[in-house]
Order: structure tokens, then sequence, then C-alpha cells
């Protein structure tokens, strides 16, 4: 293992200070992949039907065993949305793509972090029960409860009283928006599952044709067909979700026919006209417009090249604003500076936002090609740091030191709105706790939830960068299905990064009303290869620095000449004084 030792660093400290005081070191690095394993336990607490033998949260037990039956479908199954009890159709579909996406674009990296078996299981969960969902080619069955007397009760999923109403779409009431979502839903997942069970992803694909087929067909808006949705999820469009479903069965089958769908209706479904600052289960069209990037980037554009170019620059869009390079028309941040797009559960938007990054930056960094924002064009890595900032944000790196992913850290909510964790499991209360006195004697309650919901991740906080950790405050402390399914692949990736930082203070010493901190940073190659040509940007740097040599760019440096290659396993050091906060350091790009 080689260290830059520097001596010159520790001498002027010893002259500044003359007694240091040796502090804990301070890791700022997170570790995502803990992080991971506790987000894919929170789908297993949301589910639905008959539990298997292996389930990790044992205070969840069966629910839901009749859903579909007063309308002659085993709609048995699926997930439960957030802290009520209803099956949503349209976020769980969403939630369902993005944890294929995750499993497609990261793949080595979940099956490096042995959580691969698990993800499979989370999507297969979701993808079962639309596949009964889906009895006929244009019939599906779109939702399970109803929100409004869902919201009346507040029991155990166990213990459920509320009406079980199953609520469908077909010919003659229509939901592009839902079929859709679906079909993208079934195409990404049978691509996930293809490397591992040929014959189900088959099968899936077979759905999603005829999903999309319908959607496409017998055009409408679900909220229309399924009214009481209109309430809780209601859409703003399905043009999206056409292109959206398109986009995904081209990359499922490689059939030109989905290529040419996205192409011949760019103008008229806004594919190339919407230039976006929000990816959510409503609106798609960022999501569309990155994967149709791909296919551009990876030269597989042939005659359809130059409207592909024109999804790649509302691509770029969204990238540039999320990152504040957009001229002014930028997403709003809060001044601890976390993406603030709406009141109610916020984070959800912010997860989406950073997974749609980290896979904007690999497929520009697989190019070679950079991103183009009206303040110049901006390396790959820029996106994934950027990603990375609003990851460690949710995990503890934020104005409140909260970590708002429920079990991760040692500061996380504990008043969730959540039925099933603020009520004893019913093996610890085998009485029936009752619509009234839920709410009487367990929503009220002011101690924390008698069940730790691992990888809930909450709504978070508002604009402000202010949380209140009440039950009742349900737009920050409700969780939910489509804010953590774009966890899993954002997660492995970070955790993959090879180039990891150990940030710490070693010494602090005061002249006058001033204190200074000696700040060391270790860069270790996580990785089992060399990693060569290393640039870092370190921003809001007010001291003098060791250990790395400045380049022409503004506040970029690179590592030293003779340690120009960092082996596996390997570390430099490098080490900076200044008062104040430390500095901000980010990788701007690597080999």
């Amino acid at each position: 293992m080689r260290n830059c030792k520097l001596t010159p660093c520790v001498l002027v400290a010893l002259l500044l200070v003359g007694v240091l005081h040796l502090e804990a070191a301070m890791a700022t690095d997170f570790t995502y992949g803990e992080a991971l394993d506790k987000s894919l336990m929170f789908f297993e607490a949301q589910r639905s039907g008959k539990l298997p033998s292996d389930q990790r949260v044992k205070w969840r037990g069966d629910s839901g065993l009749t859903d579909g039956l007063a309308q002659g479908v085993n709609l048995v199954g699926g997930y439960y949305d957030a802290g009520d009890h209803v099956k949503f159709g349209l976020p769980m579909a969403f939630t369902v793509t993005m944890l294929s996406w995750g499993a497609i674009e990261f793949r080595k990296e979940i099956t490096d972090l042995a959580q691969m078996g698990q993800t499979l299981w989370a999507i297969r969960w979701g993808t079962d029960y639309f596949m009964k969902a889906h009895p006929q080619p244009n019939v599906l069955w779109g939702q399970v409860g109803d929100g409004d007397s869902d919201h009346y009760c507040w029991e155990r999923p166990e213990d459920m009283t509320t009406p079980r109403t199953a609520y469908k779409i077909d010919e003659n009431h229509p939901g592009s928006d839902l079929a859709g979502e679906t079909a993208a839903a079934l195409a990404s997942a049978a691509i996930a599952f293809q490397p591992y069970n040929s014959s189900y992803s088959a099968l899936l694909l077979v759905h999603a044709k005829q999903l999309f087929t319908f959607a496409d067909r017998f055009r409408g808006l679900y909220d229309e067909s399924i009214g009481s949705a209109k309430n809780f999820y209601t859409s703003s469009g399905y043009s999206d979700e056409l292109l959206w479903a398109a986009a995904w069965l081209y990359q499922a089958t490689n059939e030109e026919y989905y290529l040419k769908y996205v192409v011949d209706n760019a103008v008229y479904m806004g594919g190339t006209g919407w230039a976006v600052k929000e990816f959510s289960w409503d609106n798609k069209y960022a999501g569309v417009q990155i994967l149709l990037s791909k296919v551009l980037l990876e030269g597989k554009g042939g005659a359809y090249t130059s409207t592909l170019k024109q999804y790649q620059a509302k691509a770029d869009y969204f990238g540039c604003a999320c990152l504040q390079k957009n001229e002014g028309y930028n997403v709003h941040k809060t001044p601890g500076g976390l993406l603030y797009v709406r009141e109610w559960n916020n984070l959800q938007y912010v997860t989406s936002a950073s997974f749609l990054l980290a896979v904007y930056s690999e497929y520009l960094s697989a190019a070679n090609a950079k991103l183009t924002c009206p303040e110049g064009q901006i390396q790959p890595q820029e996106l994934l740091n950027f990603a990375k900032s609003q990851a460690d944000y949710i995990l503890g790196k934020n104005p409140k030191s909260m970590s708002y992913i429920v079990g991760f850290g040692s500061k996380y909510p504990v008043h969730v709105h959540h039925r099933g964790a603020s009520i004893p499991a019913v093996s610890v209360l085998q009485s029936l706790v009752g619509c009234v006195q839920g709410f009487e004697t367990w929503y009220h309650r002011p101690e924390a939830n008698p069940n730790v919901i691992y990888g809930a991740l909450v709504g978070g906080p508002d604009q402000n960068d202010n949380f209140s950790d009440d039950r009742s405050s349900y737009e920050e402390t409700e969780p939910t299905l489509s804010g953590s399914g774009p966890l899993i692949g954002l997660f492995s990736k970070l955790q993959s990064t090879p180039i990891k930082f150990i940030h710490s203070i070693s010494n602090t010493w005061s002249i006058g009303k001033m204190t200074y901190y000696r700040h060391k940073v270790i860069l270790k190659n996580t990785s089992q290869k060399p990693v060569t040509d290393v640039k870092l940007m370190i921003e809001n740097l007010q001291g003098p620095l060791w250990g790395l040599s400045p380049t022409t760019e503004k506040n970029t440096y690179e590592l030293l000449q003779w340690q120009k290659v960092l082996q596996p396993a390997s570390e430099c050091t490098f080490v900076y004084i200044q008062g104040g906060p430390q500095a901000k350091i980010s990788i701007l790009s690597y080999h």
C-alpha cells in the first residue's frame, strides 16, 4: 500500500498550533450497500397476499387473501402503495419499471453486492400480480381498495375491514397511461429476467406487447375510468406512457416497429417537445428522452438519428436543470442542497431524478460523450456526483443530520405514517384492532412506532430543510413505493464507485477568535482494477493544500506525478487547512 507522507503539512500545523488536539475521524461516505439492503426490506413490508417462508419482515402477516374474489378474478398479491392498504396500479407499475431498470443497468453492481436474487424477487412480486390483473388482452385490473374508505381507517393490513373493491380498464373504459406504464414494467422486467429465467421473461413480454396494443388502440385517461384514483394519483396525460412503453419494448425486442413508433409520434405526443424538470410516476418524458438517447449514443439511430438527437436535446435539458446549469431554468433546491419539486413526498422526485442522472452518466461515459448545457459541456462524472450528493443528503448529510431512510444510521424518523408499522404485530397484539381504535390508541400516541419499517424512504423535509417527525405529518413521514423503486439501482452504482473518500479532521487549533482545522482526505481504490488519471474538483477551499497537483482548470486537481496510478486496494492521502466548513470534494473524472 502506498501512502504519500505529508511531513511539510505536519510541520506547518505544529508551527501554527504548538499543541495538537487529535479528533476522531469523521467518515463522510456512506455504506450504500447497507442502504440498498434495507431498501429491499421495505418492499417486503409492503407485500400484500400470502407471504413466503423466507419473509424477513416478521411483523407482517398474510393479508388481502380475497382481493378480486367479488369480481371473479384472482388479485391476491402485489404491493400496498404507501402507509395505506390500497393497491394503486399506476405508481406500482412505475416502481417495478424502476426496479427493473436498475437491475438491467447495474446488473454487475447488484450482483457483486449479492443482491440480485432479492432484487428480482422484488420485481416478481409486482409482475406476478400484473399478469394476474391482465386476464384478457384488453382488460387490466388497475386498483384494489378505495382510497377514501381506506383512509378513514387506521388498522393493520392483517385486520382490514375496509372494502376491497377492484377496478378495471377495458375497451369501453380505457386507461392508456395505466396500461402503458404496466407494459413498460413488464417489458423492462423481461430484460431483467432474461439472463436468469428466459421462459418467465418471454411470458412477461407477451403481456407487455398486448398491453401496449391495448393502450395505443383504446385511448383515454385511466382516472376517468377508475374515478376513485383521481383524488390520489391523478394522471396528467397518457402520451408519455405510450412513448415510454414503446421505448422499453424496443429495448426488450429490438423490433424496429417500436423505435419507429417513438419517432413517428415524437412531435404529436410531446417526446421532443416537452422539456421537463421532473421524472415521476406521472411524468415519464425525461425517462423516455434518456432511454432513447442510449439508442443514439450506441450508434443505432440509423434513419431515425435526426429525431433521436431531438430527444437527446431534451434529455440534456433535464440533466442541466438538475445540475443548476440551465441558465436559470433549473430545478428548485433547498438551502441544504436538496432538489425540491413537490410538497407531498418530495423525496420520491429526488430519488427518481438521481437514478436517471446516474443512468445518463453511464450512457454518456460509454459513448465518450458529454452533457451539453447552456453554460458549457459537462463531464458525465458530474451527473453521478450530483446524484451522489442527493443520496448523501437522504442518508444523513443534511442540515438535520438525519437519515430519511428508516433504520439507516443512528438518527432516522420513528413516527412513520404507516399503519402496519405503527401497530404491534398480530403475534404481539393478537386482538383485532378496528378502524377507530387504531386512530385513538396507535395513530395519536406520542411514542415511536413499535415496528421499525427498515428501508422506508419517508416523504422528507420541506423546502427549507425542516422536518417534522410526526405521524400526522403525512407529507413528510409517509413512505411510498415509487420513492424507493429507484434507490436499488442508485445505491448499487454508488457502492460500486471505485474511489472512496475518507474525510476526517485530524487536528484543530485556534488563533484569536478563529478556529482552524487540519483536514485529512484518504482516496482509496476499492475496485479490483487500477484507476488512472484521477481528477478531483475541490470547491470552497480557503487555505493551503498538500498532496495534489493543481491543473489549469479552475478548482481542479490531479494526483501527484508519481501517483498517477492507484492500484487495487491502494490509498493516497492529501491534506488541507482552513477555518469554517470543510471543502466540497468530488471526483471529476477517472479511467
